[in-house]
């Protein structure tokens, strides 16, 4: 069966997205409601029942609001660092506690890989202002996969986790001139911009037009701003920084929706 990768939701009312290999699936990700997650799972050929385990990136609503009962459901191991646990409890702790605890709780570290399964889990730290924020590279049957979003800028340490992936989940969250003229007050602008914020298309261009090696069989789009991009101003920036690299190397250019599932990605 190879790989296959199921972005089912991407942006700020909700991220998730099915990893799979031959004989594990991950859900990374619990950022829509539990049966929403379910409804689009069933909608991409994707069954909950046979999910191996839960990943959490960091403790932002956007990515662990369907957790609890997800969790309970499902009856998965959750995995995600314990700074972010920490954080998750602190700011819902009562909430969580109407909805119950998690029952398997796995804590990681940025920098230490790990594995479920066949699939072999690398996290890696980001610059976002959450407390323990990470991107993930997921290596399973010779295949490479590259997932970051939400972050300010790229790092040097982010760009060598990225190096050399076969498939790339990438943030292109905003156009500048858009978000500096939009409707979001001056303060959230500003965070957006910072450098524990979101990754913008002009820097994810520099990115493409320097450091990327162009060796990805396909590349998502992901994380974009409702009100401070569009869709097709996002693609042009990325094609135009890709370059004749997208068509030597035949990298396929997606954009992940809010509002619906991928197709799934095989590899």
């Amino acid at each position: 069966m190879g790989v296959r990768i199921t972005v089912l939701a991407s942006g700020s009312k909700g991220n998730a997205m099915v990893l799979a290999s031959t004989r594990t699936r991950l859900l990374v990700d619990a950022g829509l409601s539990c049966r929403e997650t379910f409804r689009r799972m069933a909608e991409a050929g994707e069954d909950p029942s046979a999910l191996d385990a839960i990943l959490i990136s960091h403790e932002h609503s956007d990515h662990v609001s369907g957790l609890p009962v997800l969790a309970r459901k499902v009856k998965k191991p959750v995995f995600m660092t314990e700074a972010t646990h920490r954080e998750w409890w602190k700011q819902h702790g009562k909430r969580l506690e109407e909805k119950g605890r998690l029952e398997r709780l796995e804590h990681f570290s940025p920098g230490r890989s790990f594995q479920v399964g066949d699939i072999t889990i690398a996290p890696f730290t980001t610059p976002h202002d959450a407390a323990d924020p990470v991107g993930f590279v997921f290596c399973a049957e010779g295949v490479k996969i590259g997932l970051v979003t939400d972050l300010g800028y790229m790092p040097a340490s982010v760009r060598q986790h990225l190096a050399g992936c076969d498939g790339l989940i990438i943030e292109s969250n905003h156009d500048l001139e858009m978000l500096r003229s939009g409707p979001y007050p001056w303060s959230v602008k500003q965070r957006v911009m910072s450098r524990v914020g979101h990754l913008s298309n002009e820097a994810l261009a520099e990115f493409f037009s320097s450091d990327y090696d162009g060796g990805a069989a396909f590349v998502v789009l992901a994380h974009l701003s409702q009100h401070n991009n569009h869709p097709e101003i996002a693609r042009t920036a990325a094609e135009g920084a890709l370059g004749e690299r997208r068509n030597l190397l035949a990298n396929r250019l997606l954009l992940a929706a809010q509002d619906r599932p991928l197709q799934p990605i095989r590899l």
